[in-house]
């Protein structure tokens, strides 16, 4: 009896020990199984554009997600971008009138004027009145107050916002029949939906799909174009070394004595022709010299004086204008590059759009770097009027911005970055009103502007910068349907309304924060209606889509005054 009730205890421990291994497989199964969130309509990207899409797709009763890098939203619009590039404010409707009415709003509450008298802020905008009275915008703001809005924007309409999750870029795109049936984020969380939109400025759910995009300047002759690819010798700004005839040799005149850094010693190119480099890269800080309000520049540890020996040499030939930009609210400025050395880390971005998270991280830190080492050069280095240097040191960082990053932006100016060749491409041709565009989704008006590319050494023996440049349009100008989808064939159910499909020349009026939210908004539109009528995006009719973005007060045509 007794060794059988042991065999009989063997055998239940046995069968314990078989149903806790199986509870264990089930679970790590279940643990390791990626979790699959549903929705309508799904959108990568924390970006002005994104939250645009998304307000728009809540509003017409489709459910939607944004899952995004970003821990903190908004794009540029929310990260130092507060002097707002307008152009012509009359073709700005829709959802992104009503941010700057919202940003118009707040500032009509005395108590957010905690650093500076309302009356004693001054009404010059980027073209325009800052404060516009008459339509109740405001156009020029606080980083936290557009990233209070677009947080603002999101509650209200109780979107769905997944933070800090990236795509897996190599394998996170699954396609099923041309269309975009979920994305992966590398923490593993899978998301499903029957349209997708980029709503990033790198374009990278689009290039991960398989979609068609160039990166870097046209040639002219792409397009049939002018002021795309190399412009040697053209200067629309003062950002550039102009007749200083700065030599860009470490004993000046001496090529043997090897380049100063941050020249490039490569050719330029042919006039005219066209390359794989991208505009300059930089942050624009929110800086201020209120009492109580200022974090001084620091010194970065790896300071190196002799990275700033060109911007020295500026210096010494009587040029002394370094940081442009515009006054926004509360004593603080939203601070830009201006002249030939700045901000602008010309020439050190060429990899970004392509690189790996790991290589992106590695340029934004070179760029920090760079940025806060010209800071510190500017109110240090002996070579700088000493009047300069008391001026700066007076300013520093805002104190209650981007208060748990260091006070710096959250993130850098991604210019430009891919853009998409879809359905039609915008150029400079449609910019300057050369030609019609049939099927409008919102306007632009802004001068086409593109910041330095290259600094070079030109066969006389001087730096140089090659380009920047801008060149007006004569009106506001219309943007096309096709700008922002993909051909069909290469993705049914995709839209791109940030990294859209333009030559370098036509994005650099395309890419203005008020435009990439006019862009999202009908992003969004073109999504919901889809969905409503159960067919491809690629199939919409026009008029029933031009109907409907007319409806929520989108701008699509101008007539002159």
């Amino acid at each position: 009896m007794k060794n059988l009730n042991s065999i009989f205890n063997i055998h239940q421990i046995k069968l314990l020990i078989l149903f806790s291994l199986s509870i264990l497989f089930f679970s790590f199964n279940t643990i390791a199984q990626p979790k699959t969130i549903k929705a309508d309509v799904i959108i990568y990207g924390g970006t002005s554009t994104a939250i645009a899409s998304a307000v728009q797709l809540s509003r017409m009763h489709k459910s939607v997600i944004i899952v995004c890098p970003e821990k903190h939203i908004g794009g540029l619009s929310a990260s130092g971008l507060g002097f707002t590039d307008i152009g012509n404010k009359v073709v700005i409707g829709g959802i992104s009138k009503e941010f700057y009415q919202r940003v118009y709003n707040h500032y009509q509450n005395d108590d957010v004027w905690k650093w500076q008298a309302k009356n004693e802020y001054g009404n010059e905008g980027q073209g325009t009145t800052a404060i516009d009275d008459v339509a109740k915008t405001m156009w020029t703001f606080e980083p936290h107050v557009a990233e209070q809005i677009f947080e603002d924007f999101i509650k209200q309409n109780k979107i769905k916002i997944y933070r800090d999750k990236w795509l897996d870029r190599e394998n996170g795109v699954e396609l099923v029949n041309g269309a975009i049936k979920s994305i992966t984020m590398l923490t593993g969380e899978k998301f499903e939906g029957k349209i997708f939109i980029d709503a990033g400025y790198e374009g990278d759910l689009m290039a991960a799909a398989g979609v068609k995009y160039h990166v870097g300047r046209e040639a002219n002759s792409v397009y049939n174009e002018t002021w795309n690819g190399v412009q040697k010798g053209v200067f629309h700004h003062s950002h550039n070394f102009g007749n200083l005839n700065i030599s860009p040799y470490v004993i000046p005149g001496d090529p043997t004595s090897g380049v100063l850094p941050r020249i490039s010693t490569a050719a330029p190119g042919e006039q005219g022709s066209g390359d794989h480099q991208i505009q300059a890269y930089n942050y624009r800080l929110c800086t201020t010299n209120a009492k109580g309000n200022i974090v001084p520049f620091e010194k970065p540890k790896d300071y190196d004086p002799a990275q700033y020996e060109l911007l020295r040499r500026v210096f010494t030939s009587g040029r002394t204008n370094m940081f442009g930009g515009g006054n926004i609210p509360n004593n603080k400025r939203d601070v830009n590059n201006v002249g030939p050395f700045s901000s602008d880390n010309i020439g050190m971005n060429y990899d970004y759009p392509e690189a790996s998270y790991a290589k992106r991280k590695e340029i934004l830190k070179e760029h920090i770097s760079y940025h806060k080492g010209l800071l510190y050069f500017w109110g240090h280095d002996e070579s700088v009027p000493e009047r300069l240097r008391d001026n700066i040191n007076k300013w520093g960082l805002s104190k209650d911005e981007f208060v748990d990053n260091g006070h710096w932006p959250y993130q850098i100016y991604v210019r430009e970055a891919r853009r998409m060749v879809g359905d039609f491409v915008m150029t400079e041709n449609e910019i300057l009103g050369k030609h019609k565009v049939n099927e409008p989704i919102g306007m632009g008006s802004y001068t086409m502007d593109s910041h330095n590319v290259q600094r070079y050494i030109t066969p006389e023996g001087y730096v140089q910068n090659e380009g920047d440049l801008g060149v007006d349009a004569n009106q506001p100008y219309q943007i096309h349907l096709g700008t922002i989808i993909p051909k069909k064939e290469q993705c049914k159910n995709l839209i791109v309304p940030s990294a859209v499909s333009s030559s370098h020349i036509a994005f650099g009026s395309i890419r203005m924060e008020p435009v990439f939210m006019i862009l999202g908004q009908s992003a969004g539109t073109i999504a919901g209606l889809a969905l409503d009528k159960k067919m491809d995006i690629h199939d919409l009719p026009f008029g029933e889509l031009s109907k409907r973005l007319i409806a929520d007060k989108q701008v699509l045509s101008y007539i002159k005054p």
